[in-house]
């Protein structure tokens, strides 16, 4: 029997997005439409009755935003927002700015639908000297230039969410906090893949749309049990 339930949501669609071009640590802000679709989440959220007291999301501007849309249409403002970089979306490397169509004219359909969907293949890195280059952005700090991951793999994604599972999200749910998560749609992956231990090869089927939550539930020893879309 579940007890615990945990929100997912990935950040509603972002300006790049919108144009089609990969994202990944680039700070974008959302669309119009991503901002709607965050309102949508909350109506969902309200209409299904699930309810959270305390908050998780990335370091990224997109996923920040949507989470305080979020907590204005539920009258939420005082839940407490915990920023984690280790929640960020995968690092694209030097895909980060180009568009995804021409990118695949380039590259072949292929090719980058390995850098996109295979779990261990990791993009061309990006460049230090790179005007999309984060690492030296003041957030990053406690990082240290020479840990900033510069192209990342689902793999190596799933590593960093997974540690940030471990030490910083479970104890919270062992503190019977009722927790909302605003992330992206790779960390997301990389967080459901490990809860439910799914194939590398299987978990390149799973698609997380912008704005739409997931319902993760536990038994009461915060084993998970199963997850579902509202």
């Amino acid at each position: 029997m579940s007890v615990n339930k945990v929100i997912l949501i990935r950040h509603g669609q972002s300006k790049w997005n919108l144009l089609n071009k990969f994202t990944g640590w680039n700070d974008v802000e959302l669309s119009e439409l991503g901002k709607k679709e965050a309102v949508k989440a909350a109506n969902l959220l309200k209409i299904n009755k699930i309810d959270f007291n305390y908050s998780f999301t990335s370091m990224l501007t997109r996923s920040i935003h949507t989470l305080w849309i979020i907590l204005k249409t539920l009258n939420k403002n005082w839940v407490t927002v915990n920023k984690d970089w280790r929640l960020n979306e995968r690092h694209y490397g030097a895909l980060q700015g180009l568009n995804k169509d021409e990118t695949i004219k380039k590259y072949g359909k292929k090719k980058v639908h390995e850098w996109r969907r295979s779990y261990k293949i990791s993009p061309p890195k990006i460049k230090n000297a790179s005007c999309l280059f984060s690492g030296y952005d003041e957030r990053y700090e406690n990082i240290g230039l020479n840990n900033f991951p510069k192209g990342e793999s689902l793999e190596l994604t799933e590593k960093r969410v997974v540690k940030f599972w471990k030490e910083t999200l479970l104890p919270k749910m062992k503190l019977q906090k009722k927790i909302i998560i605003v992330a992206h749609g790779n960390s997301l992956r990389a967080l459901i893949k490990y809860l439910g231990k799914i194939d590398d090869a299987l978990i390149s089927r799973l698609d997380i749309p912008t704005g739409s939550p997931i319902i993760y539930e536990f038994n009461k020893n915060n084993v998970p049990v199963r997850y579902y879309f509202l």
